[in-house]
């Protein structure tokens, strides 16, 4: 294993702003505030207390969606037919009949912008196949994301026995979905139409108001029943920071929006993402055994940052990189060694994967011959 060493300063001044011992969520039973791209927690009030999720439920409905269709086993231009099952669904909807036929996008754009249930339990037949099978995903992904305050019991979220989540996992599940990018074009809308097969049209409007109100607001999902009365997990990006918040257990839409809206402000005037290293930076080369190609650079797989308090002082990093054996073949996003970032203090700041920057095949025997014969006669 190859080990390199580098080192750099970053500098930087801010003036800070808030009280980070206050209560920035007055109103809800339960919140939190995390920086997306590295899951830090900024504030939290009684995380991990189990509530009803309302709405938020459609969180991770939304992210099953969204892993089907980037893996290609889903497409936003496949149709669906909607079942007698979606269209009797309670609650909040955007009206769907039985038997009429909509795109992926379309219901996908009902559940993100009017919190559709019957949107949701059409994509969840056409995920998984039936209703039950989609819950037991949707519980399996919980569990594979180390959630252990959430179990579901429906796709939607209305009110039911042992339905519950707390706003930590609720940040999990929605740091996870902003991994899946196409989701902010949906959940960012505030208003559209939905067309009808029969030419009307239903009126699509978001329910997270923060969205047309909140600079910088683009996600994630409402949620309100009587049982959770109102929550909301929201997600904000501004100078290159994106940041999330979760309110649970609130009694009015306009509490709802006041603590969501502390919490977010207190976030982009308190804190500031370090850009550290970046996203297909060169780490190193390596030999690659057996390859057609003999080396190949070795590059990072995500950004690297660190969360900044605005007192903080100038800081050092350095960062070291762990190159395993390779063997072709190897293609990029193969994992290949990881880069771990320190601190001046020697503290672990950041590990992350790193991979091959380009596809080296496995070596032909006239590759391999013709690599010898130009050894051998290099001496000549």
């Amino acid at each position: 294993m190859k080990k390199v060493l580098f080192s750099f300063i970053c500098l930087f001044a801010f003036l800070p702003i808030f009280n980070a011992e206050e209560d920035l969520a007055p109103n809800s039973k339960s919140a939190i505030l995390i920086e997306a791209s590295t899951g830090q927690i900024l504030f939290e009030k009684n995380s991990d207390e189990q509530l009803k999720p309302a709405s938020m439920t459609k969180i991770m409905s939304m992210l099953l969606i969204m892993e089907a269709i980037d893996s290609g086993k889903l497409s936003l231009e496949d149709s669906v037919m909607i079942s007698k099952n979606a269209s009797s669904m309670g609650g909040s909807q955007i009206f769907l009949q039985e038997g009429e036929t909509y795109k992926v996008s379309e219901l996908l754009k009902g559940i993100a912008i009017a919190s559709g249930n019957d949107a949701v339990i059409a994509l969840s037949e056409k995920v998984g196949g039936s209703v039950d099978n989609f819950v037991k995903m949707m519980n399996d992904r919980a569990k594979s994301l180390g959630l252990t305050n959430t179990h579901f019991v429906n796709p939607h979220g209305l009110d039911a026995e042992d339905h519950y989540s707390s706003a930590r996992d609720m940040s999990i599940m929605g740091r996870e979905l902003l991994k899946h990018e196409k989701i902010l074009e949906f959940t960012s809308i505030y208003e559209d139409y939905l067309k009808k097969p029969d030419g009307s049209s239903t009126w699509l409007v978001n329910t997270n108001k923060l969205v047309r109100f909140y600079n910088g607001a683009d996600g994630l999902k409402t949620g309100f029943t009587e049982g959770a009365g109102y929550c909301v997990t929201t997600t904000a990006k501004r100078n290159d920071m994106r940041i999330l918040s979760v309110v649970m257990g609130v009694e009015t839409p306009d509490k709802r929006s006041s603590d969501t809206t502390n919490l977010l402000n207190y976030g982009f005037n308190t804190y500031q993402v370090q850009s550290i290293l970046k996203k297909g930076d060169v780490l190193g080369s390596t030999k690659v055994l057996g390859g057609k190609k003999e080396n190949v650079d070795v590059v990072l797989l995500e950004d690297i940052t660190e969360i900044i308090q605005v007192n903080e002082e100038n800081k050092t990093y350095t960062h070291e990189v762990n190159i395993n054996e390779i063997s072709a073949p190897v293609h990029y996003g193969d994992i290949v060694g990881q880069v771990i970032v320190y601190d001046q203090n020697g503290k672990e700041v950041a590990k992350e994967d790193i991979t091959v920057a380009e596809d080296v095949e496995k070596a032909s025997i006239w590759d391999l011959f013709g690599r010898n014969l130009r050894f051998f006669t290099s001496f000549a």
